[in-house]
């Protein structure tokens, strides 16, 4: 068990059939998700993969996060929320600029936490994809626009992966703070690596 703190990055690997659990310590946090195949990182988590196999662009139990080779990655064993986000994106610098402001350019982001984790494993901003957002609420209206609104989670509330096969995950605990994603304070999530649940 290791408890991520707010604003921080963590990684690690997860040995195929075993379950990474990550849970909402305080409620309304998101965590910014990637995933690699741990022995050959050209293969890792594809937004598009997944979308299509699926047909939908949410994720709860059941989803599986294919590769971009088609391979199922990790699957959602389960989720006490319901629905989590594939499309808003990780918040960086430029995007909090070109959204809230140039006072806003020196504010810690997702994209910072996931290169400086991602150098720890050999990975550069090449490496970097459209990654998943757990706990994010990112609405789509019927005109296609997308919000980014108030969470749907709470205190407790607990996404449960299977590893397909051996995969490195990274995670940026989200230090947005300009919207609603955090409730405007971030918080600290727990991540646990453990055996299939009895």
């Amino acid at each position: 068990m290791t408890v991520v703190p707010a604003r921080a990055a963590w990684s690690g690997t997860v040995p195929a059939g075993r379950h990474l659990t990550l849970t909402d310590l305080h409620g309304n946090q998101a965590v910014d998700f990637l995933v690699y195949d741990a022995h050959d990182t050209a293969v890792r988590y594809s937004a598009p993969d997944t979308l299509q196999a699926q047909q939908g662009i949410f994720l709860t139990t059941g989803s599986v996060l294919m590769s971009t080779e088609h391979t199922p990655l990790m699957t959602v064993v389960e989720d006490t929320v319901g629905r989590h986000d594939t499309i808003g994106g990780a918040c960086s610098k430029e995007s909090n600029t070109l959204r809230y402001g140039h006072h806003t350019w020196s504010q810690h982001a997702c994209v910072d936490n996931f290169l400086a984790e991602g150098a720890r494993h050999g990975l550069t901003a090449r490496d970097l994809v459209s990654n998943i957002n757990w706990y994010m609420n990112v609405p789509v209206e019927k005109d296609g626009t997308l919000g980014i609104v108030d969470g749907l989670s709470a205190p407790g509330r607990t996404v449960v992966l299977r590893a397909e096969t051996d995969v490195l995950v990274l995670v940026s605990n989200c230090p947005q703070i300009n919207n609603p994603c955090n409730g405007f304070d971030p918080t600290a999530v727990d991540i646990t690596i453990g055996e299939a649940p009895a």
